[in-house]
């Protein structure tokens, strides 16, 4: 009997439901030959530093650096219980071999190896590599299944980068917390990623706009545009010159050009432009991209693929007929598709690109969750972009001359829409398409050389030069792709930081870590961000650095690097690492001690109010200025002195308090408080009651 172990329980249902294996049990599935179970993600991990020695379990720099000799590992916690089924399902002596059924990745191999190890099963392993999970996809890789030697190496490159992240976290964090008294998370590609943030928002910051015009001439309601002049009194003189003169095209220029149709999605890209349109976060749009690849409506998501196989071509011509027919293209006319534009064996490795499924035929889309659906039907129309004909156009560049200068305009006139028709059908649904994504199509009207235009209008419009734009997730993830590959060869495996599905993780780990923050879709790095990238020496920042440690992880998993070579050069990083810092100034810790916030200003000397523990004081010690929480006029009426309250005083001199005691009365009474400042050690204050309202 097969015991099939999947990745997460909902494909393990969709494996038991193609196979026929219907009876549900307490953490696997059985029937028609098979036993079925999963591992919840990663049942088993690489131990904490504690687990080696018990004195690694503080943090000190004398312990620097830990290298474990013999790596060990541990049930995940709270994931004891499934593991235990897991294992007693492979101790069954029924159970003759196992199949990995995790996902076809190098994650997947890993999450199943550790379990097989941790478990002490040694039987014979097979390898299910699917990209869908269709029924049909499920069984027709179930009839195909490989010797899971054949992915030996995929195992490797999972365990060195699971190891060499461990070594570069636990060493580089404990190390740089340590020297400056903060916990201060260091990753092997998180912080290069943060590297480039910092750099990113150095450039704005240090930015400074420089005015520039332009000389615009009105010819009979078309416009011709000079070049830009930096100097007004230049721009006027030119608009002196040209005002009421005669302007004569002394150019002319036509040219056709082709826009191919869009390659299909691979991870990244389908994260950057889902980001663009919907402002979806690259985590987002990998866990719905993940609920409709378990929802049997999309393929694989982690792909690093833009391709498919020529096997595809009768299924993909299916699918996009389906695709064609969802009343969102109903307005595309006379769409043939291209199949051949998008089948290359030789670019397809482990995955294909990211297409819809035959399963679109039975979807009812209004179902499907909002955000779902947005990206199904992004994809639904990538696919159609790409086996579309191309866009063709003709640009027209015109040529003017006025009062000795020079002016040009510029048009285009659209030959054939071709893929951008579909692509404009899909805009037309969005709330609101961005500005990157609209077209210039100004047309030009006739025009001949040497045509004279007469009593032509010269108006100066004023400009500024604009600073670069912050990091959103579009551009961040572009940039990741990208680091360090001008200074790699060509033909290098895997470039940049990270793999298409470990960025959203990074970007996540950088957020929740307070080193970078959302504002709106940009990424800013924080305060302690920048300090953290500042401080950090260049091997840990370096963008080329890291991404040649993921080519050589690529490398690994072809088996054309061995484990031993990559781990030692990553231990000799933290070696190097610790016996250079060893200790930092004074003035250094001092980067990351907390800033106070400002409650408000102060009314005697204008300096900033802070809040202690007791009180609220003035940042001028010199002042003397203080309001107590715990002022007797507060606690004779059972209140204490809140931030907002003070900072209500400060801004306004007066405060709305509810439910302020009257022991008088026995009772409760809202009131306005008002702050008079004697200039004493002490703040009075006096009640004054909305005109109508008395007490409770």
């Amino acid at each position: 009997m097969k015991l099939i172990i999947a990745e997460k329980p909902s494909v393990a249902a969709a494996y038991a439901a193609a196979l026929g294996a219907k009876n549900k049990k307490d953490g696997y599935l059985e029937g028609n030959g098979y036993l079925v179970t999963w591992c919840i993600g990663h049942l088993v991990s690489l131990a904490e530093a504690g687990a080696y020695e018990e004195r690694y379990k503080k943090w000190n720099y004398e312990d620097l650096p830990i290298l474990p000799e013999v790596w060990q590992h541990v049930v995940s916690p709270g994931k004891e219980k499934q593991f235990s089924i897991v294992k007693s399902l492979m101790d069954r002596p029924d159970v003759t071999e196992l199949v990995n059924g995790c996902d076809a990745g190098r994650e997947g191999e890993l999450i199943f190896r550790l379990a097989v190890e941790m478990a002490g099963c040694t039987k014979p392993v097979w390898r299910l590599w699917i990209s869908s999970m269709e029924d049909t996809a499920i069984r027709k890789g179930f009839s195909n299944l490989e010797p899971g030697s054949r992915y030996e190496p995929l195992y490797h490159s999972a365990l060195c980068r699971s190891k060499a992240d461990w070594l570069i976290g636990i060493n580089a964090t404990r190390l740089f917390s340590v020297l400056y008294h903060k916990t201060l998370n260091v990753g092997r590609v998180q912080t290069p990623t943060l590297a480039m943030l910092a750099e990113r928002d150095g450039k704005i910051m240090l930015f400074q706009k420089k005015k520039y015009h332009h000389v615009r001439l009105d010819l009979n309601g078309l416009e011709a545009v000079s070049n830009r002049v930096d100097e007004k009194e230049k721009a006027v003189s030119m608009q002196t010159a040209c005002q009421n003169g005669q302007a004569v095209c002394v150019s002319l220029e036509r040219e056709k050009k082709t826009v191919k149709p869009p390659k299909l999605y691979e991870l990244t890209t389908l994260q950057r432009e889902a980001n663009r349109l919907f402002g979806f976060t690259a985590k987002e749009t990998l866990d719905y991209a993940q609920a409709l690849y378990e929802k049997k409506l999309l393929t694989y998501p982690r792909t690093d693929s833009r391709y498919l196989t020529g096997d595809m071509a009768e299924t993909v011509s299916a699918v996009a007929g389906l695709a064609a027919g969802l009343p969102l293209f109903s307005s595309v006319g006379g769409f043939t598709p291209d199949v051949a534009a998008v089948i290359s064996d030789k670019d397809v490795s482990d995955h294909h690109a990211i297409i819809p499924t035959l399963e679109l035929a039975k979807q009812d889309m209004s179902l499907l969750p909002a955000s779902e659906r947005s990206l199904f039907t992004l994809v639904c129309c990538k696919l159609l972009c790409a086996l579309a004909k191309s866009h063709v156009y003709e640009t027209v560049s015109a040529v003017f001359t006025c009062g000795e200068h020079t002016f040009t305009a510029k048009g285009k006139e659209i030959i054939s829409q071709g893929w951008k028709e579909i692509w404009q059908a899909f805009g037309s649904s969005l709330k609101e398409r961005p500005a990157d994504d609209q077209e210039d199509t100004a047309v030009l009207p006739a025009l001949t050389k040497g045509q004279v235009f007469d009593h032509v209008t010269a108006t100066v419009t004023e400009h500024f030069t604009t600073p670069p734009k912050p990091y959103t997730e579009d551009t961040l993830l572009s940039a990741m792709e990208h680091a360090g590959t001008e200074d790699m060869p060509d033909d290098v495996d895997r470039k940049g930081l990270g793999t298409p599905a470990t960025r959203a993780s990074i970007i996540e780990k950088l957020v929740s870590s307070g080193f970078v923050e959302r504002k709106g879709k940009n990424l800013i790095p924080t305060r302690n961000g920048i300090n953290l990238v500042t401080v950090l020496p260049e091997v840990l920042t370096s963008t080329q650095l890291t991404a040649d440690w993921e080519n050589k992880l690529s490398l690994v998993a072809k088996g054309k690097l061995s484990p031993e070579t990559f781990m030692e050069g990553i231990e000799s990083m933290a070696k190097e690492l610790i016996a250079r810092y060893s200790h930092i100034s004074e003035d250094k810790q001092k980067l990351f001690a907390p800033q106070k916030e400002s409650v408000g200003i102060c009314p005697r000397c204008g300096q900033p109010v802070f809040e202690g523990k007791k009180n609220f004081y003035c940042g001028n010690r010199g002042c003397g200025f203080v309001l107590w929480k715990n002022d007797r006029f507060w606690t004779s009426r059972r209140k204490e002195l809140t931030k907002k309250m003070a900072a209500d005083l400060l801004s306004k001199g007066k405060t709305k308090v509810k439910g302020l005691y009257s022991e008088k009365k026995d009772t409760t009474y809202d009131a306005v408080i008002v702050m008079e400042d004697t200039g004493g050690k002490y703040i009075n204050f006096k009640t004054e009651f909305t005109k109508g309202k008395g007490g409770r």
